[in-house]
């Protein structure tokens, strides 16, 4: 129809100044016309056309808006993911390195209840029937482990050096 085609560049004009992007408004603009020709049979003959679509695109935009609103925010959702911190993991593998070499330092004894409980997630009944001991020693051995294994890691506990030799006098 020659007179919609007509009323595009005041369409236009208005699409914009209520999406205020050039992309929205023709979306918007496009829309309108599409539901003017599928509904022309709801204008009243004698009235304004410009009015009628404008009308039109109106009530589209206020429909968007409340589709938009119910809908989740795919763009805020994404804006917000690139602004959450994220750590770094360039010294993973050091780290990892590390935390082997401190393990492979605890005693056996430690070393296995340690591995059972928080890297195989037994229970303590569990790691003392793996074992054979009794769950208070698993728990205490698991403690000394821990207390260690964060000795260790923190630097504080650094490989002793070979003890002196005591000189002991022989009493007769």
């Amino acid at each position: 129809m020659k007179e919609i085609v007509d009323h595009l560049p005041r369409l236009r004009r208005y699409a914009r100044a209520l999406t205020g992007d050039a992309a929205a408004s023709e979306d918007l603009v496009q829309d309108t016309v599409e539901r003017a020709l599928a509904r022309l049979d709801l204008f009243r003959p004698g009235s304004r056309l410009d009015a009628w679509l404008l009308s039109v695109m109106h009530n589209l935009f206020i429909s968007q808006l409340r589709r938009d609103a119910r809908l989740p925010q795919e763009d805020s959702a994404d804006e917000l993911a690139d602004e959450l911190p994220v750590r770094g993991t360039q010294t993973d593998a050091l780290e990892l390195r590390d935390l082997d070499r401190a393990l492979a330092r605890l005693p056996s004894a430690q070393r296995e209840v340690l591995l059972l409980i928080s890297l195989e997630e037994f229970t303590y009944e569990e790691a003392a029937h793996i074992l054979g001991v009794p769950v208070g020693t698993v728990m205490s051995r698991l403690a000394r482990a821990r207390e260690k294994l964060r000795a260790i890691l923190a630097g504080a506990d650094t490989p002793s050096a070979p003890q002196s030799v005591m000189h002991l006098k022989v009493v007769k």
